[in-house]
């Protein structure tokens, strides 16, 4: 039997071949699959919890990979994996190391000169990487983790509270932060900053 999934606004279908890197077999609904991914997000956040990371290890090509093998990889086999199909949304597959670490290099510099305030840098940093889309799945998650660990390990600040709630299902949640990631596209960050310590 194989996996059933039913997609909300905003979420990146996945291809036959990556659903076939599911780690479970025996996960055949999209509420299952759901339920799994949370359990194994859960314990990145505990990772996160009991690390200090400096900058020059975060805003690396290697941390932003680990993070996301961290999130999903007790799920997925090409977890931490860049996507090697190109997606409804997201760049061309073959351009994703180049504009990575361009958003890298830019995100080093940010810090360096103190570009943007805070929670302002890992909301750009954020809305870029999630633009790129450098994953099969799990991208918007993702990302938010990254800006969690920018605004926490860098900055010393608490982490984002994402509307408080969860953005999985549709709901006014979701339907809010895709409007505010739609602004951000625009170069308007205030909705995703508001958002984010919503």
């Amino acid at each position: 039997m194989g996996l059933a999934l039913a997609y909300d606004s905003g979420q990146t279908p996945l291809d036959e071949d990556e659903k076939e890197g599911l780690l479970n077999t025996t996960i055949a609904t999209k509420g299952e699959l759901d339920e799994f991914e949370q359990q194994n997000i859960e314990q990145a956040i505990q990772w996160t919890l009991t690390r200090k990371f400096k900058p020059q290890d975060i805003l690396t090509e290697a941390f932003v990979k680990d993070v996301h093998k961290r999130m999903y990889g007790d799920v997925w086999a090409w977890a931490g994996s860049f996507r090697k199909t190109n997606k409804n949304i997201g760049i061309d597959k073959w351009q994703i190391p180049t504009e990575l670490n361009m958003l890298l290099a830019d995100a080093i510099y940010w810090v360096a000169h103190d570009t943007y305030l805070p929670d302002e840098m890992a909301i750009r940093f954020k809305h870029r990487l999630v633009s790129i889309h450098c994953f099969p799945n799990g991208n918007g998650r993702h990302s938010r983790m990254m800006a969690d660990i920018i605004v926490e390990k860098i900055y010393g600040q608490p982490v984002f509270t994402w509307g408080a709630s969860d953005l999985s299902p549709e709901g006014y949640a979701r339907a809010a932060y895709l409007k505010a990631l739609k602004a951000a596209d625009k170069n308007e960050y205030t909705l995703l900053l508001a958002f984010a310590r919503g």
